[in-house]
């Protein structure tokens, strides 16, 4: 309890004695740099909050679009069985039922959608040619699918399977075809089974609906039909996939672990690794930006140990007087210590305030940074350049960064926040090393 009691009255002691020199140093030639140093980590701060939530915002639109309608979170396939020659025999390795009733017993497991998918040249009314992903899916999955359905933007039409022979496009790939709804388009090569025909010109599909999506490539390439239409289209021997969607995202190699336990006769493939050279790119870009903003804070710690060192000097009476009073050492270093650490707290502290604030609202910091832009040129044309003032426009770069929806990751937050603390901390660390060099005798000579 003694212990407790002294390490309490230390600590107090210690910042009793640093708040008094942080007062006097607001009216003395330590001011500026002390106030520089708390502004350098509230900036750094505030611009690395608001640079990850907006690339967090940018990454994740295309990850949401990949992992909602083309990998989903775990994709299921059947094996290949060990008897090949007879294909209804083969058939009975596998056991559908229960796969999905393990499926449904996981808690950790929101739903499981089954698909068959194939390649195709497509072809439309105009001749247009362009090689698209078809994939056969229930009819119902628009409705039952939350996460489908919320990254999928019908531009024309609705997202309706119910008839026979009908087809859903991306939207570039529609208008490569020149097709809109209503339109006909035939599955002019498809890839399939040993018993469906490579080249056909009567897979004539009536377009039921265009879709647009936050990822282009799927906007580009994929086309949906029914599950009936697939089976008929695709052969019997199509290979069946199962598309998983989890609660949560992270806990695929969980689920994929407990699964093979009790279903070995299917492979399990996690998102990680079916977009594994897209979603390292992005890794890599996003780490790299880290990185380099960063260094703000190293330039800030420099800056900070710079300070801290003159502030040292400054101090050495007060210092060496301490000393003779019977402050240890360990103590007199804590107290600048204690001044490295309430800078990077209050400067980390209002940084995050801005910072979310920012990312919360970045379409209206970019609106209006758009508008001060737009009227600053307008006024520089006006004075000094009258007939260019027709052609001044606002830059349309600005409203397409003002659509990224940031996102904000709370464990990214925390580790700014930590980056902003341990800066100036580890910086006043290193400058209060050397604290005592000077007795009190040379400081009193030197007075």
């Amino acid at each position: 309890m003694s212990k407790n009691r002294n390490f309490f009255t230390q600590l107090k002691w210690i910042t009793s004695v640093s708040r008094r020199f942080s007062r006097v140093d607001r009216k003395g030639r330590s001011a500026a740099t002390s106030m520089l140093a708390t502004l350098g980590i509230c900036f750094g701060v505030m611009t690395l909050t608001v640079v990850m939530s907006i690339m967090n915002g940018f990454q994740m639109t295309f990850i949401d679009a990949i992992m909602e309608i083309s990998s989903y979170h775990i994709r299921i396939t059947e094996k290949e069985a060990e008897d090949s020659e007879n294909e209804e025999v083969s058939r009975l390795f596998y056991d559908e039922s229960s796969l999905l009733k393990n499926c449904s017993e996981n808690k950790n497991v929101l739903s499981v959608t089954t698909f068959y998918e194939a390649q195709t040249l497509m072809t439309g009314d105009t001749g247009r040619e362009k090689s698209a992903v078809i994939r056969a899916v229930n009819p119902d999955v628009y409705e039952e699918d939350k996460g489908f359905r919320r990254e999928i933007e019908m531009l024309e039409g609705s997202f309706d399977l119910s008839k026979p022979d009908t087809i859903i496009l991306g939207s570039s790939l529609a208008n490569k075809l020149r097709v809109f709804e209503g339109d006909i388009v035939n599955l002019l090569v498809l890839s399939g089974g040993s018993d469906v025909d490579l080249f056909s010109t009567d897979r004539y599909f009536t377009v039921a609906g265009i879709f647009t999506s936050g990822y282009s490539e799927i906007n580009n390439n994929y086309a949906f039909i029914s599950l009936e239409s697939g089976e008929k289209y695709f052969g019997k021997n199509a290979k069946k996939i199962y598309g998983m969607k989890l609660v949560n995202s992270n806990d695929d190699v969980h689920v994929i672990s407990q699964l093979k336990k009790t279903n070995p006769e299917y492979d399990f493939q996690s998102w990680r690794d079916y977009n594994k050279t897209f979603f390292g790119a992005l890794r890599i870009e996003k780490n790299m930006l880290l990185l380099l903003v960063a260094l703000i804070f190293v330039v800030v710690g420099i800056n900070i140990y710079n300070g801290m060192r003159r502030l040292v000097f400054e101090r050495r009476s007060e210092i060496a007087i301490l000393s003779a009073l019977g402050a240890s050492n360990s103590e007199i270093k804590s107290i600048f210590i204690m001044r490295g650490l309430t800078t990077g707290a209050v400067g980390a502290l209002i940084g995050i305030i801005l910072g979310l604030a920012i990312s919360i609202n970045t379409d209206v910091v970019f609106k209006f940074a758009s508008s001060v832009l737009y009227w600053a040129q307008y006024l520089t044309a006006v004075i000094f350049s009258p007939d260019t003032v027709q052609y001044i426009q606002e830059n349309s770069t600005y409203a397409i960064y003002a659509n990224i929806p940031a996102r904000v990751i709370f464990s990214e937050v925390v580790m700014i926040s930590l980056f902003g603390v341990i800066a100036p901390l580890f910086a006043s660390w290193a400058a209060s090393r050397n604290v005592l060099k000077l007795t009190v005798a040379e400081v009193l000579h030197h007075e």
